[in-house]
């Protein structure tokens, strides 16, 4: 797991990043400036629950992969579930916030994964663990008016004028950011090959 400094604010983005690509790059970038991050975890998953694991490349080539895309000092690669042997978002969440209560923490997503995230196991717990930052993806604008979580957690959103004091506030609490979107996606370039 990655040092993080007392009061520091830290971006929480996962996936399995198979493979990486400027769009992830994209949404760290737009993460880190909208929200005024000290830094983010770029959290490589040994692998999603919810997909199928036959076109997974090896983890080390996709933290690899991910390391390439990244040049922002403030975003550190990581794939730390894999030595704690964790691969549900909840767990993970629930270990890094007893492990570090002198940091603030957001989890980022890219808001193609709103629509399913009801599918995720704790779902609610995560949304309830800390605040939540939707970052738009193309198709998926309009995601946080009909999604599951958008409409269990109407009442805890936070206007996206005040991204950069989500840290502030206690879960639940979620924003939808709005910015400039990559039609890249790693269904399409594993397809594409």
């Amino acid at each position: 797991m990655p040092h993080a400094e007392r009061g520091m604010v830290v971006g929480l983005f996962g996936g399995s990043f198979n493979p990486p690509h400027q769009g992830h790059a994209l949404v760290a970038e737009i993460a880190i400036r909208r929200l005024g991050l000290d830094q983010l975890w770029w959290m490589v998953t040994p692998g999603n629950p919810l997909k199928s694991r036959n076109h997974l490349a090896p983890l080390a080539e996709r933290i690899a992969l991910s390391e390439t895309i990244t040049h922002d000092p403030r975003i550190k690669v990581t794939a730390f579930e894999q030595t704690l042997g964790m691969s549900y978002t909840a767990n993970t969440l629930a270990y890094i916030k007893a492990r570090n209560t002198h940091v603030h923490f957001i989890w980022i997503m890219g808001a193609d994964s709103l629509n399913t995230f009801h599918r995720w196991q704790k779902w609610q717990e995560i949304a309830r663990t800390f605040p939540i930052a939707v970052i738009d993806r193309p198709g998926s604008t309009l995601s946080y008016l009909s999604a599951k979580m958008a409409k269990t957690f109407q009442y805890a959103r936070v206007d996206e004028d005040d991204a950069r004091v989500l840290w502030k506030k206690q879960a639940p609490a979620w924003t939808f950011i709005h910015g400039r979107r990559s039609t890249l996606s790693s269904t399409a370039l594993r397809a594409a090959q």
